[in-house]
This record gives C-alpha cells, structure tokens and sequence, in this order.
C-alpha cells in the first residue's frame, strides 16, 4: 500500500487531539479570537444563525461542539435550560431525529406564546417537551424527573440567567441527573475569561467577570468531582461562547 492510500485515520485523529490541546494553551490565539468575536457583537453575531427555520441564538463553532458531543455520546434525554426562540431544542432534536431516538426537555421561566407555537408547529416537535418555569424551582425539577425513564442516558445545556448564582444552583440541581460519560454543557463561559470592557452588551442583561457561568463553573468544579473539563473539545472552542463550560461525568 502507498503512502498516499495508507489508512490514516488514527493519526489524523491523534493529530487532532494533539492541536486541540495545543490551540487550548495559545492564549494569544485565544485573546484575538476574544477581540474578534467583541467586534462582531456590535452586529449582534450570535443572533444571525439559525437551525431548520428557527433562530439558534448561538456560535457556530458551540453548535458544531455540541454535535460532536451528542453524536459521540448518543445521549437519549438532552435537557436545556433557556428555551429562547427555540432554534437550539430543534437542533438538538434534529440530532436524535438520525439517531432515531430520545427527547430534548426545554425548560424557561417565560416560553412566550409565539415562541411556544413556533416550535410546536415544528416538524420536529415530536422529540421536544416544554416546561415553563423557573429552572431551579423543585416542582420543575420534578417535572423533568419524571420524563427521565431508568435507562436513559441524559446530558444537560445550561443556558438561561447566566449570573453566577443561578448557574451555579443549576449545576448543583441538575448535576446528579447527568449519567456517566454524559456532558452538562455550561453556556457563555467566555465572559469569565476575557476582560469587563470586553463585555458583549447587545444582550437583555449584562454579567461581568465574577458574576458569570465561567465562575460557577469553577465553583462546582471545586465541589464535586463527578465532572471534569473536557480539554481536547475546550481547547479548540476560541471562536465560541463556552470555552471551558463542555464537562463530561465521570459517574
């Protein structure tokens, strides 16, 4: 067999890895792609996508993350905090439409009434169940319990009031429903890493460095260890909103 058609996958796959981990030390890369993504906030980046018709409110590189980690780990239960428009439910039930199997749980304190219809109306709304109400409220907890069978395999998003005491409540609560080898993905960890003038404003509400998900991450991190920091998938995340929020459950 010639070089040019030897099997190579395992090294491009190696290859790989190695250049995530290297990207995820370059904090000189890291800071332009921050000082990139600050400048293209001015033309509210993050609300120019969407997925199947529906606004995703995210970036495109934590969307292909986010692929990766559903294809990988084939989860049958994706729970989300931060229902939005809807476009990131659609998404991720678009992802367990080709597996073929699972739900997606969409949880908000205000699901509003042309939002709820959007996604109702939508082709894939047979894979998602909406529950309005705060996240962290035990009777919504609850409520998404009793959507989780015994055999199921569940990964969380955390993506609703990004102050760090929410997020940090979140972690702790929904924490214990992620199953091993699982991902609760932790969003807008970057405002923690870059500086408080680099501070995206386009937003309905503003969080500084300290009172962010980044610093509830950190937190959690410190008070449990059935989760660790996945540095191959964060590592290459710098044109992103979560860099360092994609962790994976030990068990």
């Amino acid at each position: 067999m010639s070089a040019l058609t030897a099997d190579d996958r395992a090294k491009f796959e190696s290859d790989r890895q190695r250049n995530c981990l290297a990207l995820g030390r370059d904090q000189s890369a890291f800071d332009q792609a921050a000082a990139a993504l600050t400048t293209a906030d001015k033309h509210s980046y993050a609300y120019l996508w969407s997925w199947w018709g529906l606004p995703i409110i995210q970036m495109p590189a934590d969307i292909m993350a986010t692929q990766e980690v559903v294809f990988a780990t084939k989860p049958t239960v994706i729970i989300e905090t931060g229902v939005a428009r809807g476009g990131s439910l659609v998404f991720m039930a678009s992802l367990l439409q080709l597996l073929g199997r699972g739900k997606v749980i969409g949880i908000d304190i205000d699901i509003r009434p042309h939002n709820r219809d959007s996604i109702e109306r939508h082709p894939m709304s047979h894979r998602i169940e909406l529950i309005q109400g705060s996240s962290t409220d035990p009777s919504v907890l609850e409520q998404v319990r009793r959507l989780i069978g015994p055999e199921d395999s569940v990964m969380v998003v955390l993506d609703s009031d990004h102050s760090k005491s929410h997020v940090l409540a979140e972690l702790r609560a929904y924490g214990p429903l992620v199953t091993k080898d699982q991902y609760m993905i932790v969003a807008d960890t970057l405002l923690g890493q870059i500086d408080a003038d680099k501070t995206p404003e386009k937003r309905s509400k503003i969080w500084r460095p300290g009172d962010e998900p980044f610093a509830a991450v950190k937190d959690y991190l410190g008070e449990s260890d059935r989760f660790e920091t996945d540095l191959v998938l964060n590592g290459k995340l710098i044109f992103a909103s979560s860099p360092g929020g994609y962790l994976r459950c030990r068990g």
